[in-house]
């Protein structure tokens, strides 16, 4: 094998992500294209998703796109591990099967998921791109619709915006912060902070929804500790796998607010 075909198998694109996924890049390329010598064991029908995949975006040559690619198909085989040793086993509602004119649900949602990884310039949320796959592939209940739906969603918000979803969705085990939301902050920083939590609720991923301001009415402002995922939040959260996301990322967002994490 030659120089350049030896950087551009589909191996050699996994490996390629440890610019941001770190050392397991090496071991989840194994898991895919050497199983009998890997540590851990995914389901056969997702790994040969993930090495299709793989061999397809292979000639990537734009660098952090590349990384990114192989990344988020690391990060997938991570999490994958993580729920077939937890007893979560790969659907069997024909997920992985082809379609009547078309290929299966399985490979369309990867395509499109390292396609999102690849534009992503706020690597952070590739691991959780990885996530998403996994977490659909033993998950019958979500289609591809709504897999899509919840992709682009994701593809839409900030970083912030899904650590403050995390600290919303595990506000039960980690309170959130009692002292109101200016709505108009001074400073530009907590300003733009507090347009991210406002646009999640004109979206319809968190509740309460924005209200109105009215010149004659004096409303409470609005306390961090009131927020609550919508469905769409929920699905969104779920889907990400957001309960996983850094406790750190969540710490920050809050003092973006100018809150501190009670």
């Amino acid at each position: 094998m030659t120089a350049s075909e030896q950087t551009s198998t589909g191996r050699a694109l996994v490996e390629a992500g440890s610019a941001v996924a770190g050392s397991m890049c090496r071991a989840a390329a194994t898991v895919l294209f050497e199983p009998t010598a890997a540590m851990v064991a995914v389901d056969d029908r997702f790994a040969a998703c993930l090495r299709a995949v793989a061999d397809e975006e292979a000639g990537v040559t734009v660098l952090r796109e590349r990384v990114r690619a192989g990344a988020v198909l690391a990060f997938a085989v991570e999490y994958a591990a993580t729920l077939h040793r937890n007893g979560r086993s790969a659907r069997t509602d024909g997920w992985f099967d082809p379609r009547s004119g078309d290929r299966p649900s399985a490979d369309e949602l990867a395509e499109a998921v390292v396609a999102a990884a690849r534009r992503s310039t706020e690597e952070r949320r590739v691991r959780h791109l990885g996530y998403l796959l996994a977490e659909v592939a033993v998950s019958p209940d979500v289609d591809l619709a709504l897999a899509g739906r919840a992709l682009r969603l994701a593809g839409s918000l900030t970083w912030r915006q899904l650590a403050l979803m995390a600290g919303v969705g595990r506000r039960d085990r980690v309170p959130l912060p009692m002292t109101p939301l200016e709505d108009e902050p001074r400073a530009w920083s907590a300003w733009g902070a507090r347009e991210d939590v406002a646009d999640l609720q004109r979206s319809g991923l968190l509740d309460p929804p924005p209200v109105p301001v009215r010149p004659v009415a004096t409303l409470p402002r609005l306390r961090p500790a009131d927020l609550r995922l919508t469905r769409l939040g929920v699905l969104v959260h779920r889907l990400l796998v957001l309960d996983l996301l850094h406790e750190d990322a969540v710490t920050v967002a809050l003092a973006d607010l100018g809150l501190p994490r009670t």
